[in-house]
This record gives structure tokens, C-alpha cells and sequence, in this order.
């Protein structure tokens, strides 16, 4: 009885007309092109102050019509990625500037568009060395990462394998990376896992920030793993690089490893769990030539309490920090490519070059992150 009710109600609907209904256009569906877009920017104290209150804190409205994500640029290199196409953003350079900002529009099928804006902004001068909180996770939820924040590369860059001989697939399941009790858990597990019809014995993380960034300085406090075979990392690539399933593309431009340039805030090999290193890896921007430096600090502990590990960056030069204390220092020259935008990475390889041998006995290991700040 039921179902010859519901023939009934579909004959009602449909009616008795023999009229074909008109074909779906597939060029249609398959292409949503951004239409429609605006960009607005209010600053704090406006109208009343013309050119804002002196704080530079800023509120930037995007919209358009089929349009799935949003991305704002600054001309200070900083870049930020947003589903709702709103933004608040705080202007660092003191005195009365003008500033472009430009929106970039993504609809859901990769296709783009963008407008900008120029603005007038003035920031009350602030007392020297003081700087401004420009991104951050506090990781102060629960679950999986913040995905307006964080992208989980996971397609080897090498074909079948990541670089240096590392032994892990990377994945963007929360069995290897979640936010719990108040920090970042980077999972590295043995267990057998495939991807893309090639199958490895253990599994891992690794994030890229959705945020780019040129000269600053970076705060991440940490507990890092103990396990022997591990190699966790905190450290930065040029958002120009044109590694596979790099979160940002091509959008910043198009050059191989070393050319984008590296800092590497902290490393620690597998073997020797009382020693962080601090690094940078660079090819020449005149030669071409391939250049490294770096430095090192031993010290204990680092496994079983949260340490801050900083990167202060700016045009001169290129500092590494262990809880406030200079360890490594490098002047940032003309030849080096540490003028341009950057992208913060966290993760732990298995094995490698720095890995070393992985015990027989192992089974996982994890790196804690209390909170990551960035501040120009």
C-alpha cells in the first residue's frame, strides 16, 4: 500500500506532460567561475578618525558569488587563507602609510579571481623591538587542526618517498595529528600503510601553515619526542618552492629546492636526543650554488618538559633562539633568498639521513606543541 502511494504523489509531481526536460550543461557544472567580488576594510576608529585610531587594527570583508575560499595578501609579504572572507588584520608600520591589499577568490572548482584595495593607515609609533602578534594557534580546541590554519602535505615529493631517505608516509589522519588537553599531538606510529600503491611501515605528519610571511619572529614551545629514529622539525621553506602538494602552489612563483631557501628553527637527530640544531640550507640567487650554515646546543630534558624554540628573522639577519638564548646567527646577505615570503612547517620524519636506525622495538613517538605565535 505504501509504495502505490508513492507512485501517486510521483505521478501528482511530475504531471503528464512529454516534453524532455532540458540537458544539463556540463561546461556549466564544471567550470563556477568568482563573479560579483567586493572587497571592503574598516579601520579601527573609523569614520570618526579618517585613518584609524593609531592601533592599525584592521576589518576586511570579501565576498563574491560562487565563491568557496578566500586568500588575502598584504604588502609586507603575509598572506592569509580564509573560508569566510572575513579578517582581522593589525598594520605594524608606524606613521601614516598606504598599503595594498589584495583578495584572491577561489570557487570550488580551482577557478580564481582577485581584486585589491588601496588604504591609508596610521599606527601610533610603539616603543623599539616591540612587536605585534600577527598569526597564531593556541590550539585551545579539540579534534582534528584547525584546516583555515593548517594543511597536511601528503604526497611524497620524490615520486614514491620523501627526501633524505625517510621512511614514513605522511597522512592527514587525526591517528597522526590532533589538538587535545590544550596542544598539537604529531603522531609517528609503526604500522603498515599504503598510499598510492606503495606501502611503508610507518606513518606520520607533516603541516604546512596556511599563512606566509617575510621577516618576524617565531615562537613555538615544545615537548619533543625521546624515541630513538625519530626526527622532528620545526622550520621554514620560501612559499616560491615548487614541491609536490605544498600547500601554496605556485601562487608566490615557481623554483626548486635549495633556491627557495630554508630555516631549519630546531631539528633533532635520532640518535643523540640531547642535541638541537639550528640550520639554514640555500642555493645562491647569483650563482646558483648550494650553501649551508648552522649551529647546535646540547641540552637534556628536552623530551620531558616544553621548551620555547624562536626564529627571529629580519633583512640583516637570521637568528635561531632556545628559550630566549642565542645559539646561531647568520648575517642575511645579498645572494641569499631569505627576502622572500615563507611557510612554517612541523613535523617527524622516521629514519634518514638525521633519523638514523629505528629500534625494533618501536612503536610510536610524539611531539607536543603548546602554541605557535608569530609577530612583526
Amino acid at each position: 500500500m505504501l509504495r502505490l502511494r508513492t507512485c501517486l504523489l510521483l505521478i501528482l509531481l511530475v504531471g503528464c506532460t512529454t516534453e524532455p526536460m532540458a540537458p544539463i550543461n556540463d561546461q556549466d557544472v564544471g567550470e563556477l567561475l568568482p563573479s560579483d567580488l567586493t572587497l571592503s576594510v574598516l579601520l579601527q576608529g573609523q569614520p570618526g578618525d579618517v585613518h584609524g585610531d593609531g592601533s592599525g587594527i584592521a576589518s576586511i570583508r570579501a565576498t563574491g558569488t560562487n565563491v568557496s575560499s578566500f586568500r588575502f595578501r598584504f604588502e609586507n609579504g603575509g598572506a592569509f587563507f580564509s573560508n569566510s572572507g572575513e579578517l582581522t588584520y593589525t598594520f605594524t608600520k608606524e606613521g601614516t602609510n598606504s598599503h595594498r591589499i589584495t583578495a584572491f577568490f577561489f570557487s570550488e572548482t580551482q577557478n580564481t579571481d582577485s581584486i585589491s584595495q588601496d588604504v591609508t593607515v596610521y599606527v601610533d609609533p610603539r616603543p623599539s623591538g616591540q612587536g605585534v602578534l600577527v598569526w597564531s594557534d593556541e590550539f585551545d580546541y579539540e579534534g582534528p587542526v584547525d584546516p583555515s590554519k593548517w594543511h597536511h602535505q601528503v604526497i611524497p615529493i620524490q615520486g614514491d618517498s620523501w627526501a633524505n631517505n625517510e621512511l614514513q608516509h605522511y597522512t592527514d589522519r587525526v591517528e597522526n595529528s590532533y589538538v587535545r588537553d590544550g596542544t598539537l599531538r604529531i603522531v609517528a606510529k609503526r604500522e603498515s600503510y599504503t598510499y598510492a600503491g606503495i606501502e611503508k611501515s610507518y606513518t606520520s605528519a607533516r603541516l604546512n601553515s596556511k599563512f606566509v610571511f617575510r621577516y618576524g619572529r617565531v615562537d613555538i614551545r615544545a615537548r619533543l619526542p625521546g624515541e630513538q629514529g625519530t626526527w622532528p622539525a620545526f622550520w621554514t621553506l620560501g612559499a616560491n618552492i615548487d614541491e609536490v602538494g605544498n600547500f601554496h602552489g605556485n601562487a608566490y612563483g615557481s623554483v626548486g629546492w635549495p633556491a627557495c631557501g630554508e630555516i631549519d628553527i630546531m631539528e633533532q637527530n635520532g640518535w643523540n636526543k640531547n642535541n638541537l640544531i639550528g640550520h639554514l640550507h640555500w642555493g645562491d640567487t647569483q650563482t646558483g650554488a648550494y650553501h649551508s650554515s648552522g649551529g647546535t646546543r646540547s641540552v637534556s630534558g628536552v623530551s620531558s618538559t616544553f621548551n620555547l624554540y624562536s626564529l627571529i628573522w629580519t633583512e640583516d639577519s637570521i637568528q635561531i633562539l632556545l628559550n630566549d638564548e642565542l645559539f646561531y646567527e647568520a648575517p642575511n646577505t645579498v645572494g641569499m633568498p631569505f627576502d622572500n615570503p615563507h611557510y612554517l612547517l612541523l613535523n617527524i620524519a622516521m629514519g634518514g639521513t638525521l633519523g638514523g636506525a629505528i629500534p625494533a622495538g618501536f612503536s610510536q613517538a610524539v611531539m607536543e606543541v603548546d602554541y605557535i605565535r608569530i609577530f612583526q
